[in-house]
């Protein structure tokens, strides 16, 4: 009796791990999946890029992952500069160049320059887009 309950332990080890297998596999699909999706923002987005606006920021900074968050799957499309050096310790050459001192920072075509969070309505009224219904 001993000897078939030691011989199911590595069925059921397999089992489990071929579960393991098909829950990450899934898990890599669906996501891949979403992140190639349009966004409902995809033309505003892109139209920040065609007027000059740049969206300068840092991986570790909490406002531009919330100014990101806001554009959804088109994220992707924005004209965002990552100032941060990975090591989150200094900062990179262009932002230097630049003179960014603070995040999230959007410059406009018109050389002005606006920091913090903006509302997708102040980003379109600076950068002069159309904001699509949704």
């Amino acid at each position: 009796m001993s000897e078939t309950k030691n011989n199911s332990k590595p069925l059921i080890i397999a089992l489990l791990a071929i579960l393991v297998v098909i829950v990450v596999v899934y898990a890599i699909y669906a996501y891949a999946n979403k992140t190639n999706q349009p966004g409902q923002l995809d033309e505003f987005a892109t139209c920040l890029k065609d007027k000059g606006a740049v969206f300068y920021g840092a991986f570790w900074c909490s406002h531009c992952q919330d100014e990101k968050r806001l554009f959804g799957n088109s994220e992707k499309l924005l004209p965002y500069v990552e100032c941060s050096t990975p090591d989150g310790q200094s900062q990179t050459k262009v932002c230097v160049d630049n003179n960014i001192t603070a995040y999230p920072t959007w410059a406009f075509a018109d050389g002005t320059r606006q920091t913090g969070a903006l509302s997708l309505q102040q980003l379109a009224d600076q950068a002069g887009c159309q904001i699509p219904q949704q």
